[in-house]
């Protein structure tokens, strides 16, 4: 017999047992898009929180994605991408060494990130203006769902990760599978992980179906 998948994300699985990992509140920030060359886009709630304003302000700004999720967000907004960060703040670093220091961008961000890579761009003398558009905290039903001891766990972001640990603890049989690098160094000690060929849902349960 299988065991079961947990899926602990904003986003669902038809596969996996999904559980919704966060509770999203949104800000407006006063914002003049037209200071900005480009968009730095790290997750969907960054496209999400764009909704708030009118589209003919910021839809001519192509945008910087940490990942095809993120980038489909934003087209779904009618935006273009000017490139993908596969997955990483390092890549998105990077990328923006490509373009020159001139370039003026607008990280749209979370209350808490992971990556620094914002602050090692700047110390370079990129020019990077951040927004908080939106913060995340931890949802009542990762808080208080039950888990099997021998369940394929998927966790999709290090705050998904740290939210289950606040009130469940990890189990050596368990399989843990979480979607890239950053995600694996917010388990605890002496945890091993699979890491997801690429950074997508779907790549992370073709992973858990195979184990």
């Amino acid at each position: 017999m299988k065991a079961n998948i947990y899926l602990f994300s904003i986003s669902s699985h038809p596969d996996a047992h999904s559980v919704s990992a966060l509770s999203v509140t949104f800000f407006k920030p006063e914002i003049d898009f037209s200071h900005y060359d480009y968009l730095i886009i790290t997750s969907k709630q960054s496209s999400e929180a764009l909704k708030q304003y009118e589209t003919h302000e910021y839809v001519n700004k192509k945008a910087l994605c940490i990942s095809k999720q993120s980038a489909l967000s934003y087209q779904k907004l009618g935006g273009d991408v000017l490139d993908i960060g596969g997955g990483y703040g390092d890549n998105l670093l990077c990328k923006i060494q490509e373009f020159s220091k001139e370039t003026r961008w607008l990280y749209l961000r979370a209350e808490v990130v992971a990556s620094d890579f914002v602050s090692l761009a700047q110390k370079q003398g990129y020019h990077i203006d951040e927004k908080v558009v939106y913060k995340s905290e931890c949802s009542k039903e990762i808080l208080e769902v039950a888990v099997e001891s021998d369940a394929v766990l998927i966790f999709t972001s290090p705050s998904s990760l740290r939210c289950f640990l606040q009130t469940h603890t990890l189990t050596y049989s368990q399989k843990i599978i979480v979607i890239g690098k950053t995600t694996a160094k917010a388990l605890p000690e002496g945890f091993e992980c699979h890491i997801s060929a690429q950074t997508t849902i779907q790549s992370c349960i073709d992973l858990a179906k195979s184990l």
